[in-house]
């Protein structure tokens, strides 16, 4: 197996201390946002055996069937499916969606077509993958996930005693379900950005003085002034995770992370459909193809086995699991056949001879067996072939 080196990416949303806390470093001051394991062309892992530094990516590219095994080979294609993260939110995330995989494929081979730069500001699909993705808190966990009820989100809304959101809580009332939330986003979206600056301060002032069930929308009020996004919002259910608790996002659920520091596993994309939030491109026609305007309640899960307790997925590119190694267990061991990142986020446990602090991982080519042992915990991502 290697021991993986890997990137801390510094976006502005990042917390300054939750990173440098689990890696037991001094906070450098500036936002550490995720840290990447994998081999995403972004920011792949390194790893060194004993020909000098190289990438994961080009590890895999060398030899896939070792690497990957001949069944991830045959159903993905010579590239590992899934990228494995730290996220540590010290701020709101935009808001957001991500396509299924046949709108990725169609969007992607359109701006291709259309000859859109790759890093174009305004380029919504950088590849033609889809993205569900998976949060496990590993502290108290704050996000906004899938649509309330219309007649929830007009009662939060008429809360708030703001006159210029009534008509916006009008059309939440006057249609079924899913039109009334496709109809509620599309107005937000397309107002005045004037008037609607104006709706928000005051829906902002609102939030401050009312508290509770307000209180998950204030740092949106405070970190994006007069964004459309902060009424958007309204729309979702607030969602707290307790540490090992996580929950699966698919396609088309809109959804924001708000504050805390959990492992994230997702399938090896970047496209992301951006409803508010931000100061990104935000391209409103293409978005509400996207969105599944369906009410849900966020499915909250635990994991479930013993020894390897598995948190239930219905992505084809990933499994997310944790062990927790207490005192005197016997090892456990690993299947082959598959790729496997394993990260450490607890204790000094080993895998095989290889003795992992938190924030440390390994990648374990498909070819090999391991075995995990000591006391701690241990996060694994694999691919369920």
């Amino acid at each position: 197996m290697d021991r993986l080196t890997n990137t801390i990416r510094p976006y502005a949303w990042g917390s300054t201390t939750a990173i440098p806390g689990l890696l037991g470093v001094e906070p450098t001051g500036e936002p550490q946002a995720e840290m990447w394991m994998g081999a995403h062309p972004g920011a792949p892992s390194r790893l060194d055996r004993g020909a000098g530094e190289t990438t994961l990516a080009d590890v895999i590219a060398a030899d896939p069937e070792r690497e990957l095994g001949a069944a991830a080979v045959t159903k993905f294609g010579p590239r590992l499916p899934f990228l494995l993260k730290l996220l540590a939110a010290g701020a709101p995330l935009s808001l957001q969606v991500h396509p299924d995989l046949e709108q990725a494929e169609a969007g992607y081979a359109d701006e291709e077509r259309r000859g859109i730069p790759a890093d174009a500001g305004h380029r919504n699909y950088k590849d033609p993958h889809h993205k569900p993705e998976m949060i496990c808190a590993l502290t108290p966990f704050d996000g906004l996930c899938g649509f309330r009820p219309p007649l929830e989100a007009a009662e939060l809304l008429e809360g708030l005693g703001v006159d210029s959101l009534k008509p916006y809580a009008d059309l939440l009332r006057a249609h079924p379900e899913e039109a009334a939330l496709r109809e509620m986003l599309t107005a937000v979206l397309t107002a005045d950005r004037a008037e609607m600056a104006r709706t928000v301060a005051e829906a902002g002032a609102a939030i401050e003085r009312l508290g509770d069930p307000y209180a998950p929308y204030a740092s949106l009020v405070h970190h994006y002034p007069g964004d459309p996004g902060v009424i958007a919002a309204m729309l979702l259910n607030h969602v707290r995770l307790q540490p090992g608790e996580a929950m699966f996002l698919g396609a088309g659920v809109p959804h924001a992370y708000l504050d805390g520091l959990g492992v994230e596993l997702l399938a090896n994309s970047d496209n992301v459909l951006r409803a508010g939030l931000t100061p990104k491109h935000v391209d409103v026609p293409e978005l509400l193809k996207i969105v599944r305007f369906e009410p849900a309640d966020p499915a909250v899960q635990r994991p479930e086995g013993n020894g390897e307790e598995v948190y239930e997925s219905p992505a084809d590119e990933f499994r997310l699991s944790r062990f927790a190694l207490a005192p005197g267990a016997a090892p456990h061991p690993l299947p082959a056949g598959a790729p496997q990142i394993l990260l450490c986020t607890a204790g000094r446990p080993k895998a095989g001879e290889v003795t992992l602090s938190p924030g440390e991982s390994v990648f374990v080519p498909a070819d090999e067996k391991v075995e995990l042992s000591g006391i701690g915990t241990i996060f694994r991502a694999t691919v369920p072939v």
